[in-house]
């Protein structure tokens, strides 16, 4: 995959978290790696033993550990929830990510997938969607560990 906050084509950066999504008709996962491209590859296109290259669709922020990913619908418009260590939770959209230009050159920053801040949400180090209007998750404060429920964003 290609890392835009490297400028650097990547071959053993770690995969931190993923899910397995529809994108354009196509079973693919995304992925998320350290300092936080986001990349997907087709299912059909994962063979044993084969190297594959990702199409990387976002660079949310560098020097990041993406912990969770959370896919899910709000108001008819698909949303992803990714948490990290550095920039907290993150709501990003999945409209045209079947379209969008791959990310192929340095990238300063943000760029691809468009990410808003969930302010609200702090410390979280792990999630899970719970049904179609919330999401559990674990946060962590002060030595202590608190398991909730949020409405998604």
């Amino acid at each position: 995959m290609y890392h835009g906050n490297h400028g650097a084509i990547e071959t053993r950066s770690p995969v931190r978290t993923f899910i397995t999504m529809d994108v354009g008709g196509q079973s693919t996962v995304l992925a998320a790696y350290t300092c936080t491209p986001l990349v997907t590859f087709p299912v059909a296109d994962l063979k044993d033993g084969q190297k594959v290259r990702g199409k990387t669709v976002a660079e949310l922020g560098a020097g990041n550990t993406p912990l969770d990913i959370v896919e899910y619908k709000k108001d008819g418009k698909d949303f992803l929830l990714v948490t990290n260590t550095k920039h907290g939770v993150l709501k990003v959209s999945t409209e045209g990510i079947a379209e969008a230009t791959p990310i192929t050159s340095r990238v300063g920053g943000t760029a691809g997938l468009k990410a808003q801040h969930i302010d609200n949400l702090k410390n979280v180090t792990q999630m899970d969607k719970l049904n179609d209007q919330s999401a559990v998750v674990l946060v962590t404060a002060n030595g202590n560990a608190d398991l909730i429920t949020v409405p998604l964003p």
